[in-house]
C-alpha cells in the first residue's frame, strides 16, 4: 500500500506558503479532510492504458516500483523507484507556473550492508516532472519509468541516479495486472477511507546496478503499485506496515496493516495464485505479528515478522535484508527488501511508516 502523503508539507516547501501549517491528522496529514477533491467510491470501471496516467481531481497519486535482484554471484539487492503526484487544488493540469501540482521522486538501493536513498522535488507545468501516455513516460529530472510499447506494462525501462548509486533496468511481463481490494477499490479503514489501487506483481527485471562505484549485472522479480485517492486515512490512523511478497511457489501476496491511535489495526490483503487468480484477504484470515526489532534512526523498528494465512497453509518468517533500510529523506520512513523463510520461501519488500 502506497499512500505516503505530504500535501501540506510539500506545499510549505515548494508552494511559497508563509503561514503556519494546521495540525496534521493521520500520518503526514493524510487524514485531513479533502471535500473539494474527487472522492473514491466503489464501482469504478478501470480503463487501460488511460489509468496508467494521472488523474485530475484526486489529491494524491503514485507510481511505485520495487525489485528484488541478484547478481551473477547470487548476492542480494533491492531497488525502489517512486513518483508521487500531489494536487494543491482539484483542477486540471496546466502549463506554466500556475500549475497546481507538486511532484516528488524517491529512489533507493539496498544490499545487506548498504542502503542509499535520494529524493527529487518539482513543480508541475514546467517540464521538470510529469506523466504522459502514448508513449508512456513518468519522470522527474532524469529519473525515468517509460515504455514504447502499446501496452506499457509489458516492457518498461526504469532508471535513477544519485551520487552514490544508479540503476538501469528493463521490466517485462506478459501477465495481466491485478486489481486490489474490491475490483480496484481498496478500503483503508472501517470508516470507508479508500484508494483506487492496482498492481503488476509479475514483472521480471534485468539490467545494471551501481553502488559506491561498483557495477553489478542483476535480475529478479519486480512489483509495480499504482494508487490514487483524496483522503486515504482517518485522523486516528498513525501509519502502516505494507508487504509485497514473491513466493518461490509462484504465488504473490500483498498485505497491509493500518495502525491506529486507538483500537486494533485495520488489516487486509490479496492472495494472488500462481495462475493469476486473486482473492481478497480479510483480517480474520491473517496473522501478522512483529517478531524482532532493531534500533533504526534512534527508534525501534519491527524488522522481522511472522505471517500466517491458515486458509493457504502459509506460515512464514519475513526478515529485513538490511535492518537499516531507513529512507532518511524530508518525509522519513523505512523501506527495504525482505527474505522469506518457512512454508513458502521467497523474497519481497516491506514498507513501514509513522514510527
Amino acid at each position: 500500500m502506497r499512500t505516503k502523503w505530504l500535501v501540506l508539507m510539500i506545499a510549505l516547501l515548494l508552494g511559497g506558503c508563509d503561514q503556519s501549517a494546521p495540525e496534521e491528522k493521520g500520518f503526514a496529514g493524510m487524514g485531513d479532510q479533502a471535500q473539494s477533491f474527487t472522492p473514491v467510491v466503489p464501482g469504478r470501471v478501470f480503463s487501460f492504458p488511460a489509468d496508467h496516467g494521472a488523474h485530475d481531481g484526486f489529491r494524491i497519486e503514485w507510481w511505485y516500483v520495487t525489485a528484488n535482484l541478484k547478481d551473477q554471484q547470487g548476492n542480494d539487492f533491492g531497488v525502489q523507484w517512486t513518483l508521487f503526484r500531489s494536487a494543491l487544488k482539484p483542477v486540471a493540469e496546466q502549463a506554466g507556473w500556475g500549475n497546481q501540482t507538486i511532484w516528488l521522486g524517491h529512489a533507493a538501493v539496498t544490499s545487506p550492508s548498504v542502503h542509499h536513498a535520494a529524493e527529487r522535488y518539482a513543480r508541475g507545468g514546467v517540464g521538470q516532472a510529469g506523466v504522459r501516455l502514448a508513449p508512456f513516460e513518468a519522470w522527474i529530472d532524469d529519473w525515468m519509468f517509460a515504455s514504447q510499447a502499446q501496452d506499457p506494462l509489458r516492457d518498461m525501462q526504469l532508471s535513477a541516479r544519485d551520487k552514490n548509486f544508479a540503476y538501469q533496468l528493463r521490466l517485462t511481463s506478459s501477465r495481466p495486472l491485478v486489481l486490489q481490494g474490491d475490483n480496484g477499490f481498496s478500503q483503508k479503514s472501517e470508516e470507508g477511507q479508500a484508494s483506487y489501487y492496482y498492481s503488476q506483481p509479475f514483472f521480471q527485471a534485468s539490467g545494471t546496478l551501481q553502488i559506491d562505484g561498483q557495477t553489478y549485472s542483476v535480475s529478479g522479480p519486480a512489483w509495480l503499485d499504482r494508487e490514487w485517492s483524496s483522503q486515504p486515512l482517518t485522523a486516528n490512523q498513525t501509519g502502516w506496515d505494507w508487504f509485497s511478497l514473491h513466493l518461490d511457489s509462484g504465488e504473490h501476496v500483498m498485505l497491509y496493516r493500518m495502525r491506529q491511535k486507538d483500537g486494533a489495526p485495520y488489516l487486509t490483503g490479496t492472495w494472488i495464485a500462481a495462475d493469476g487468480q486473486i482473492q481478497t484477504l480479510h483480517s480474520e484470515q491473517i496473522s501478522l505479528v512483529p517478531q524482532d526489532t532493531a534500533k533504526v534512526a534512534d527508534r525501534p523498528m519491527p524488522v522481522k515478522w511472522s505471517i500466517r494465512i491458515p486458509d493457504k497453509q502459509l506460515d512464514i518468517s519475513v526478515d529485513a535484508l538490511n535492518r537499516n533500510a531507513w529512507m532518511d529523506l524530508r518525509i522519513p520512513y523505512w523501506e527495504g527488501p525482505v527474505k522469506i523463510d518457512g512454508s513458502h520461501p521467497g523474497q519481497g519488500y516491506l514498507e513501514m511508516t509513522g514510527y
